[in-house]
């Protein structure tokens, strides 16, 4: 058995390479025209071309997180920009790139960052590659029945993955379970309900048939865990509780994971220890990208493969997106009149290793930005802030709070006048914080255990000052699901039942991050600070406040204002007030200090000459379908959303899945 190995890279570049030749995927899939369709019999007749599938649905999973682009745009970043823990920040492009106004810009035709074509994967994508799997495996001669149940089983889950995320960004959306074979220009909508219980009977038979990690070869491949943790979510949004908390606590009693809690694998000490030191701790230990999927880990329940060159391997920029622009020529000193901080490369004659936030924390130009309330104030439990808590923790290193940047400029440093020269190698914290002429993209903390990534491509080039993250050569395995989520899906699941030991749950996990708070009780709003503390970068945030909107409407418990939501009608409300909307909407007003706030209570803030609006409304709760699916589907209508131009409450849509697929086979 190789379990100490990944999936391997040469052949994850090769089967996937004939996967986009024989089905032809391509862009041409986001086109607004009839589905492309193929003819794949004469690839997928053998377990390689059925593995070319599999490995192409890892892939596109990958790159869901692992986000390569100049405005950090990505599912990722997309899902905590519209929640209640951080925003786009990228202030220089203005509101279009920034993607600030959803209430008024947001709509059919315009689309919002990926929803195009993260919509686009209900009919390819991986949808398509999960189909593809399931139509042709059965044909393939020679393999086992269980090999054969094990494909199926993690087909079922990256079919289910997807559909759990559009059917808490969508609602509504077609019930794709087939390879297109011939053009199709009349499909209806299915119910967000009867997808639910499609992918929990799919995920049921994944469970029963997918190896656990310890019987697999190769790590990053999925896994029974996944298949639970998937499954259990589903249980949840289908109302089934006791079967959630039934399921996390088979998982959790498994004796196959275990959290944490002891420093463990490799040691990175970080990116310059002379400007920010790490002293070792779990917390760091766990979230280096080299001890994420290594044996010794036993908190993984399955994660991401991303390490090495080549085609296989996707930069993720994390210290560009996720790190606020303090090197900005605008952020000047508060004597002096000079610029603060600035990036210098090691050949510079103005280098000063003591003073390299360039490496030490990250080059940083702000596409992210996070709320007051994540900085600072869900750091307070009980009302008081925790001290112990390793995930905010200044002194290990593992938080970079935003006045710990140093005065590093050589016109401070050589200053004549002794007040300014006085500043150089401070904190802002003890200088006093420069004067900022955009008070959004360059102010920010950082969560450094989580954002830091090894720029290896920068590091071997000594006159670079431009370290971004995980480029060729580098490591940024990531991590899908782990112990600690179970732990909170199970509080979550007691909470609805009226289990009072949610709490004990929650403490576990707020233990092991050395918490000196804890908790005697919780409500749904304590479960979900403890899933921003613990899940930042991890859990798509949107889609979570989504589903625990529709949990909490269902089983009619109040949330921790005392809320009790209608089932039928927490999703479809509009406005700007806060008052009423979902769970979700209320997350966004409570916690978010920018979207319908700013200057003059509209969500206007005032940058010099630039204006950002962050404004949103009560039916963002839901993207739109874009209308260019809509469009494309000519033999019938699809389901457009509250809120948006073209929804029609009385739109008929497939309300079992079974009618569905029967349509589809026709």
């Amino acid at each position: 058995m190789k379990k100490n190995n990944y999936i391997s890279k040469i052949s994850l570049a090769a089967l996937a390479g004939m996967l986009i030749l024989a089905t032809g995927c391509n862009k041409e899939f986001l086109d607004p025209k009839p589905l492309s369709y193929f003819e794949p019999t004469a690839t997928f007749n053998t377990e390689s071309g059925i593995r070319a599938a599999l490995i192409a649905c890892d892939q596109e999973l990958r790159n869901e997180f692992m986000i390569n682009d100049f405005l950090a745009r990505g599912i990722l970043t997309m899902e905590m920009r519209i929640s209640d823990i951080s925003i786009g920040a990228n202030t220089d492009g203005g509101h279009v790139t920034a993607m600030c106004e959803l209430d008024t810009k947001v709509t059919p035709t315009s689309g919002y960052d990926q929803s195009a074509s993260m919509f686009s994967d209900v009919l390819g994508g991986a949808v398509k590659s999960a189909n593809t799997i399931l139509d042709y495996v059965d044909d393939v001669p020679g393999l086992s029945e269980t090999l054969r149940n094990a494909y199926k089983g993690r087909a079922y889950f990256h079919r289910a993955f997807r559909y759990y995320n559009m059917i808490f960004q969508f609602r509504n959306v077609p019930l794709v379970t087939h390879v297109i074979s011939s053009p199709k220009l009349d499909y209806k909508s299915t119910a967000r309900e009867a997808i639910i219980k499609k992918m929990i009977e799919d995920l049921e038979f994944a469970v029963a048939h997918v190896p656990e990690q310890s019987e697999m070869d190769y790590y990053g491949m999925v896994n029974k865990g996944a298949c639970q943790v998937l499954l259990i979510k589903y249980y949840l949004a289908d109302g089934r509780y006791q079967d959630a908390k039934n399921l996390a606590d088979q998982i959790i009693g498994s004796g196959i994971y275990s959290l944490m809690e002891q420093p463990f694998g490799t040691f990175d000490e970080g990116g310059e220890p002379e400007t920010w030191k790490i002293t070792r701790n779990v917390i760091w230990d766990m979230h280096r990208p080299e001890n994420k999927l290594i044996p010794a880990n036993k908190e993984t329940i399955y994660g991401i493969v991303n390490q090495g060159s080549g085609s296989s391997f996707r930069n993720f920029s994390s210290l560009r997106i996720f790190v606020p622009f303090w090197a900005n020529g605008t952020n000047i000193s508060p004597v002096g009149g000079f610029v603060s901080t600035n990036r210098f490369a090691r050949n510079s004659p103005n280098y000063d290793q003591a003073l390299d936030f360039n490496r030490g924390i990250g080059r940083g130009v702000g596409c992210m930005r996070q709320t007051w309330w994540f900085e600072n104030d869900i750091w307070k439990v009980n009302g008081v802030m925790d001290k112990g808590d390793l995930r905010h923790s200044e002194e290990t290193g593992n938080w970079f709070s935003r006045d710990l940047f140093r005065y590093n400029t050589p016109q401070i440093k050589n200053s004549s006048d002794p007040a300014v020269s006085a500043l150089y190698g401070k904190t802002y914290r003890e200088a006093g914080s420069p004067h900022y002429a955009d008070t959004i993209k360059s102010v920010g903390s950082v969560m450094h255990y989580k954002t830091f990534l090894h720029d290896v491509v920068k590091e071997a080039n000594i006159s670079s000052n431009d370290h971004q993250g995980a480029t060729s050569g580098a490591c940024s395995n990531w991590y899908i699901y782990r112990l600690a989520e179970v732990y909170l899906l199970r509080a979550e699941a007691k909470y609805y039942l009226g289990d009072n030991t949610a709490a004990d749950d929650v403490n576990i996990i707020r233990k092991r991050a050395h918490c000196e708070q804890l908790y005697d009780t919780v409500t749904i709003g304590e479960i979900m600070d403890e899933r921003a503390r613990e899940l930042y970068m991890e859990e798509f945030r949107h889609i979570e406040l989504s589903r625990v909107s529709l949990c909490l409407a269902m089983s009619g418990k109040p949330d921790e204002w005392g809320n009790v939501y209608d089932v039928n009608t927490y999703d479809k409300q509009e406005g700007t007030d806060p008052n009423g909307g979902s769970y979700w909407w209320q997350r966004v007003c409570h916690y978010n200090n920018f979207y319908n706030k700013g200057e003059d209570g509209k969500g206007t803030h005032k940058l010099g000459r630039l204006t950002i609006i962050y404004n949103m409304n009560k039916h963002n709760l839901y993207l739109p379908v874009p209308q260019a699916a809509i469009d494309a589907n000519t033999g019938n209508m699809m389901w457009q959303n509250f809120g948006y131009d073209g929804y029609d409450a009385n739109r008929a849509v497939w309300t079992d899945w079974h009618d569905a697929v029967a349509d589809e086979e026709k």
